[in-house]
């Protein structure tokens, strides 16, 4: 049965494919966005926007829609900006989070929240479970592990079945090289223009990378999930100048990169266990690196 949605971030990268994903199975679908780092353009017209920013009070826009889910992926995703903000990084993470929550309750619709594996699991010495210490290295990790614990208090509060779902390194087609987990759109968008590359660190720090379309699939299953936190990667690690090899290969070009400092709140290894969401969910990564790299490339 088709569902009324709000997507919040519904016009930004991970945001705009799951407003596909959701009007390819009949939904009606509502994306508020500030179109600050989202693009008008990848709102689909059969998708309704709203211009709305989550820190502020949403007036009356979720008693017209009356969402029966609400996909919530609008959030200050950058670790640079929250180490520098982290009062803006909390109000965006924490706050927004808390009147998505409460328009939801409402409402009686169920949130599916996009939260973080990498910066809430801080180092791993291994692929990471949900039940792993969670130890965040910047105040994003810290607040979306804020996310997580209101979503988790609403949940015995009010008897509602939210669902939490932590990402690795998503990356695809539309993610904008200029927002923190962009390094492959980083990476493809200096190749293409013929631009040097540079790498962080020693570039054998290790990220675990997950395709979009298989971020998507995982948000929908969640959607008829009775509340729980699931990682959502690969389980396989690979080091940023593997990664960075690998984007040259689909380019088909010869580069080097060069090497700066490490920045701050950047974790060594990151890597989580996604055995939970495939007992759980039913869902599994079915998109292998280098598949997903030359549909990024190609798009």
């Amino acid at each position: 049965m088709a569902v009324r949605a709000v997507v919040t971030g519904g016009a930004g990268f991970i945001g705009s494919h799951v407003v596909d994903a959701l009007l390819a199975r009949g939904d009606e679908v509502h994306v508020v966005d500030t179109l600050e780092t989202g693009r008008r353009e990848n709102v689909p017209a059969a998708a309704t926007l709203h211009e709305r920013d989550i820190r502020e009070p949403a007036g009356g826009l979720y008693d017209e829609i009356a969402p029966e889910a609400v996909f919530h992926l609008a959030a200050q995703a950058d670790v640079g900006t929250s180490v520098e903000r982290p009062d803006f990084d909390a109000t965006v993470n924490v706050v927004g989070t808390i009147r998505v929550l409460e328009e939801a309750r409402r409402h009686g619709a169920r949130v599916v929240l996009a939260s973080t594996g990498g910066a809430i699991y801080g180092e791993c010495d291994g692929p990471a479970s949900e039940d792993a210490p969670r130890r965040p290295l910047s105040p994003y990790g810290t607040a979306k592990l804020a996310a997580e614990e209101y979503l988790a208090t609403w949940n015995r509060l009010y008897g509602s079945s939210h669902v939490a779902l932590r990402f690795a390194n998503v990356y695809g087609p539309r993610q904008l090289a200029k927002l923190e987990g962009g390094v492959v759109a980083i990476f493809m968008d200096r190749l293409r223009a013929g631009e040097g590359v540079t790498i962080f660190g020693d570039g054998e720090q290790t990220r675990d990378f997950v395709y979009v379309g298989d971020v998507v699939e995982a948000i929908l299953a969640a959607g008829g999930q009775e509340a729980g936190t699931f990682n959502v990667g690969t389980g396989v690690e690979t080091s940023v100048n593997g990664l960075f090899e690998a984007c040259c290969a689909v380019a088909g070009v010869a580069a080097d990169a060069a090497h700066a400092p490490a920045r701050p709140g950047d974790v060594r290894r990151s890597v989580i266990d996604v055995s939970l969401a495939a007992e759980t969910l039913g869902w599994r990564p079915a998109t292998a690196l280098a598949e997903g790299l030359r549909l990024t490339w190609s798009a």
